[in-house]
């Protein structure tokens, strides 16, 4: 047990990761899964394995690329609870801010035909954008 809490600490030393990912690398070095378990519940309970600082700082680093429904599916891919998942997105800042300054920096210009509009649409919403936050970037690059 003591050679598998060290291995944690090494990989947690590293870069924040959630209880999922650090029991998915875990799971090979441990002899039970119970072990494994304890392992990280001392860690959780010492504050040093934290899905909400994880969701957080996950958050805070790809907001300035992705919209609010991306990065739900990304931190829920990574097992983070809903309710962490809700106290982490606020942290990414406006949706539609962040929608603008990604249109402005991938096209810059308004669309000139309905198939232009389509597409720059289309890259918004792949990076996980609402609609609302699409509509009102669209509709202030036409103004």
């Amino acid at each position: 047990m003591p050679d598998l809490r060290v291995r944690a600490l090494q990989l947690l030393t590293r870069r924040e990761y959630s209880r999922a990912e650090l029991k998915a690398k875990l799971a090979t070095q441990a002899e039970t899964e119970e072990e494994l378990d304890a392992v990280l519940d001392r860690l959780q309970t010492e504050k040093l394995l934290s899905d909400q600082r994880y969701a957080t700082q996950r958050v805070v680093v790809r907001a300035g690329r992705y919209g609010n429904s991306r990065l739900r599916q990304e931190l829920r891919q990574r097992g983070i609870s809903d309710d962490d998942i809700a106290e982490a997105l606020p942290e990414a800042g406006d949706e539609t801010e962040r929608c603008r300054a990604i249109w402005g920096k991938k096209f810059g210009r308004p669309p000139q035909s309905a198939e232009e509009r389509a597409k720059q649409m289309r890259f918004l919403q792949y990076r996980g954008f609402s609609g609302d936050a699409i509509r009102r970037v669209m509709s202030g690059a036409e103004e």
